[in-house]
């Protein structure tokens, strides 16, 4: 038995060390004839061209990119990605393959280096990219199409690592490799293995051209509904501000408004909106669960914070039970702290959102979580969206005719918010994970709602003790100095000139936030359709701290 054993070894170290590991599946093989005559090739192209419809003719020698273009690449390989792996690891199983591993995208600028990834293993090549059979496959870098791919994401990564410095105005070659990766373990190297493909194309950067049109400060238009600030700003910082979102130096802003001291200041549209566009805010949203259980506990509808979830749900009838589910309080989800095994920071979680959207009962998902052993309810802060999904079935169970219709009289009637669209769960109840549309003003009417300690026209909505506790430092965010969350608000400190300004916000994905200066007279808007894009969030901190602040602030 030893001896075979010894056998079978040499045999595999020979079979590796001589390349000639054995495929682990068939492939779809190579039979275009364009493939064939370019294996090994990155070639570049002008928008989806299908593989039976792309030529020679279409692989692109010089390409104008835009802000707004098209760039993709379709790459031939002579296998398929999960062979590739194979001969890096050829004791792996086919799922441990493509869990570990997957393609390393290398970009060089004027044949200098710029930036290498290692793209994650959940990451596929879409339809006609299977990484078990295909030999070939198409993503793009950037488009105007709404695709929402890691390639772009990969694409923008490269920009801020390097590449948008690299690419100044004028014409540059931009060559792209691409090579198989495994990491084994946690604490294994990141094996490489060898170039599969590789490609040039030359890019030619323009200036873009702006107009004084889009520059110059948008008056304020009639019919509001905000008394009008007069106060002097400077007008030559938002004058900048325009410039950088019409250069695309800050991509994909749709509106910024600012209110002074309770009044309409500054009201800014870009990229096609204007004052009646609804705005995805996406996460912004879950603040509006925070403001309605607030009111609900006024009402008597809800005892407080402290109740616990075994007082709205029968927990022995989901799975995983355990007495420790029956202790989390809607405070714990309303400070993103509750015990369960869901974390939407990573993709592997069991409870991560992505895993909730498919299922037809949001709320069984999260209720037949585990919990997590390393957790306590209350303990410690990790974002989790399903958690305030409980949130809004409990008000909408507790509430007189549902969430919804609550949510119209108890709120938005009286701020005088018309203009809004909630999305639904499967059961037909309020989103309140996120994407609540409203137009911007709208959202101003919300955030200067809490700046004036829950009072609208003089009249109390939301109670001034539930405000308080909302913008308090409920539970620090781990990782992210002096960082703090309230219930379902953010709380950061802005420093300029030397001087702190504290503030809380509602956040949504794409840099999509409304501000609240805790002891400066300003309320700030901005919108953004940036979605999963690595500067969304970084680039409002910029508007923020470079222009509006500097406006305003001698």
């Amino acid at each position: 038995m030893k001896a075979i054993t010894i056998t079978l070894l040499v045999l595999l170290y020979y079979q590796v060390s001589s390349g000639q590991t054995k495929d682990l599946v068939t492939t779809e093989g190579i039979t275009n004839v364009v493939h064939k005559s370019n294996i090994g090739k990155v070639t570049f192209m002008n928008g989806n061209i299908s593989l039976g419809e792309y030529t020679t003719s279409d692989f692109l020698k010089s390409f104008p990119l835009t802000p707004r273009s098209d760039l993709n690449i379709r790459v031939f390989m002579d296998n398929s990605v999960i062979n590739y792996l194979h001969q890096l690891a050829p004791t792996l199983s086919p799922v441990e393959l493509l869990k570990k591993g997957n393609l390393q995208f290398a970009f060089y600028v004027d044949d200098k280096f710029i930036y290498k990834e290692n793209i994650d293993p959940g990451c596929n090549f879409g339809s006609g990219g299977n990484k078990k059979t295909s030999t070939t496959f198409r993503v793009p870098f950037t488009s105007t199409k709404g695709e929402d791919w890691w390639a772009i994401y990969l694409w923008d990564r490269f920009k801020l690592n390097g590449g948008e410095k690299a690419l100044k105005t004028g014409t540059h070659r931009l060559r792209v490799e691409i090579r198989p990766y495994i990491k084994i373990s946690a604490n294994s190297d990141v094996e490489v293995g060898n170039l599969i493909a590789n490609g040039t194309v030359e890019l030619v950067i323009k200036k873009q051209e702006i107009n004084t049109e889009q520059i110059k400060i948008q008056g304020i238009k009639p019919n509001s509904g905000w008394e009008i600030s007069n106060l002097a700003f400077d007008k030559k910082k938002i004058e900048q501000l325009n410039t950088q979102i019409a250069n695309y130096t800050l991509k994909e802003i749709t509106s910024i408004v600012v209110i002074h001291d309770g009044k309409l200041l500054i009201e800014e549209y870009f990229n096609g909106a204007d004052r009646n566009t609804l705005h995805d805010t996406r996460s912004a949203g879950k603040s509006f669960v925070s403001t309605l259980m607030g009111i609900a506990i006024n009402d008597g509808y809800i005892k407080d914070e402290n109740q616990t979830l075994n007082k709205f749900y029968n927990l022995r009838t989901f799975e995983n039970y355990e007495v420790k589910k029956d202790s989390v309080k809607i405070r714990d989800l309303l400070t993103m702290s509750a015990a369960f095994n869901g974390s939407d920071a990573y993709s592997e979680s069991p409870g991560n959102e992505e895993n909730m959207y498919p299922t037809d009962n949001w709320v069984k998902f999260t209720l037949d979580l585990e919990m997590d052993k390393l957790k306590t309810n209350g303990g410690q802060w990790d974002y989790f969206t399903a958690g305030v999904v409980l949130l809004g079935d409990i008000l909408d169970k507790k509430v007189p005719d549902g969430l919804e219709i609550y949510a119209e009289k108890k709120l938005f009637a009286p701020l005088g918010i018309t203009k809004y669209e909630w999305q639904y769960t499967p059961q037909k109840v309020v989103n309140t994970a996120g994407s609540l549309q409203m137009t911007s003003l709208e959202y101003a009417k919300y955030a200067q709602l809490y700046k004036n300690k829950g009072t609208w026209n003089g009249r109390q909505i939301v109670p001034a003790s539930w405000v308080r506790k909302t913008l308090t430092r409920q539970i620090q965010i781990p990782g992210r100095d002096q960082q703090f969350y309230g219930y379902l608000f953010w709380n950061r400190t802005v420093l300029y000139k030397g001087k702190n300004y504290d503030t809380f916000y509602c956040a949504g994905n794409g840099g999509n936030e409304f501000i609240i200066f805790n002891d400066f007279p300003l309320v700030i808007i901005i919108t953004s359709k940036a979605y999963n894009r690595p500067y969304g969030h970084s680039q409002t901190d910029i508007i923020v701290k470079d222009f509006i602040l500097p406006s305003i602030i001698n």
